[in-house]
């Protein structure tokens, strides 16, 4: 495990140049007030939620959903929660190291934690540096985003990370059949998604290429197609930061989508609280939940803990209704698929920057809830190198279990439940957390 301690205020470089570009749609305002939030939605609309309101001790922040509301049974709902409005913990540790009063960043400088942050919270910063090269993220989400790879570059390009193109081999976007120029609808609400994944995973893993497949719309089937698609292109590392009810279906959609061996494939475990969702619930993925992230004047140099508001908002976790529970998961309470197995950061108070010029038209914005933490997660996996050829990366964790491989989070709760650590943290295995988030790359390879 790493022990420097981090240094938020790394992210400014007097060498940076000032992004601000607007793009082509508005970013529709359904708002919620509070320190660590979320709920998830999609659609090709504009959200229409009911706006809620609650208050923190510690911080007040707005968001509003990125996506809209699944109007269909079968449809998905994207994890995206972008940040308008309040204090960030990025701006409050930058505003206590400068000695000057934090303030809510406009769309010209980020506001949330940027990729030496992240390689610094979960000990990546050697591996990041050095591995990953010639290995390929497939990011899977619906609809198209115009912007996405001028987005990208944007943020590649302040952080000073490499470039990621088309025209360098290292960017390639598809639709779900693999076509390059016959691609989705453009919709606004995923656009943020997609920016959201792709900068995420180029914080984890700099020198990994990124393919960027594009489901026709946010159902099951189409995006579980985009899923077999990624992997028919060669990419070892899928993310997929989307999820819905449970079905009787999910078991079918097990074996049509999800059941690749030698690719580690990972899912948010969803930003409604505890309960279970599909395809997080898959038995062939890695299920990913969701942690607010701070510094911390311990060795680590930061603290996780649940990320959570309410019963109703933070991260998933639950056992589910009809997924088999894989032969590695041996926690007792749950006879079947047990959600989740690793996390990262998620919480939007304690978000990550984005760089994103058509869901919102803005440029710098600040984003958190699950769709984070599995990108995260998908680069850590890239940085670690290619999975076995018959395994099925989800177990990989269950491997290193209680070592010094992953940070056991502790504290915090998703919501209430009969069986304890179906939704609060403790030491060793629990739902919300499952068994931690990564202290360098051991816990993430075969």
């Amino acid at each position: 495990m790493r022990t420097a301690p981090p240094t938020p205020s790394s992210n400014r470089s007097s060498t940076r140049a000032s992004w601000r570009r607007i793009g082509a749609s508005a970013f529709a305002t359904a708002t919620l007030v509070f320190a660590g939030l979320g709920t998830a939605v999609h659609a090709s609309a504009a959200p229409a939620a009911a706006t809620k309101t609650a208050k923190s001790a510690s911080s007040k922040v707005t968001w509003a959903r990125s996506c809209a509301t699944p109007k269909k049974k079968g449809e998905m709902a994207c994890n995206a929660l972008r940040v308008t409005g309040g204090i960030t913990a990025f701006q409050k540790a930058n505003a206590h190291a400068d000695a000057v009063t934090p303030k809510a960043a406009d769309a010209g400088s980020p506001s949330g934690y940027g990729p030496s942050d992240l390689q610094s919270a979960y000990g990546l910063a050697d591996a990041a540096s050095s591995n990953g090269s010639g290995e390929t993220i497939a990011i899977v989400d619906a609809y198209d985003d115009p912007n996405a790879e001028s987005d990208l570059a944007a943020y590649r390009s302040y952080y000073g990370l490499s470039d990621c193109t088309t025209d360098n081999g290292c960017f390639t976007k598809v639709s779900q059949t693999g076509s390059t120029t016959s691609l989705p609808t453009a919709d606004s609400g995923w656009a943020g998604e997609i920016s959201l994944d792709l900068d995420m995973a180029s914080a984890i893993c700099p020198n990994c290429n990124i393919t960027l497949v594009e489901a026709k719309s946010s159902s099951m089937a189409n995006l579980g197609t985009a899923v077999n698609e990624a992997v028919k292109l060669g990419a070892k590392y899928v993310s997929n930061s989307y999820g819905g009810s449970e079905s009787s279906s999910d078991t079918t959609y097990d074996s049509s989508y999800f059941k690749h061996a030698g690719v580690a494939i990972t899912v948010s475990a969803g930003d409604e609280g505890y309960g279970a969702e599909y395809p997080a619930a898959s038995r062939y993925v890695t299920s990913v939940g969701g942690t607010a992230l701070s510094t911390s004047s311990n060795s680590r140099g930061w603290a996780e803990k649940v990320w959570n508001t309410s019963s109703t908002e933070g991260t998933g976790s639950g056992c589910s209704s009809y997924d088999v529970k894989p032969s590695w998961q041996t926690d007792t309470g749950c006879s079947k698929r047990m959600i989740a197995d690793v996390s990262a950061v998620a919480d939007p108070a304690t978000g990550v920057s984005v760089y994103d010029t058509y869901g919102d038209g803005t440029g710098w914005a600040t984003y958190g809830g699950t769709s984070a933490s599995a990108p995260i997660i998908a680069g850590v996996y890239a940085l670690a190198g290619t999975p076995g050829s018959s395994d099925y990366p989800a177990q990989y964790p269950y491997n290193a279990a209680g070592t010094s491989a992953l940070n056991d989070v502790t504290s915090g709760s998703n919501g209430s439940c009969t069986t304890s650590y179906f939704c609060t943290a403790k030491s060793g295995y629990d739902g919300p957390t499952g068994w931690g988030t990564p202290a360098g790359i051991d816990a993430f390879t075969g």
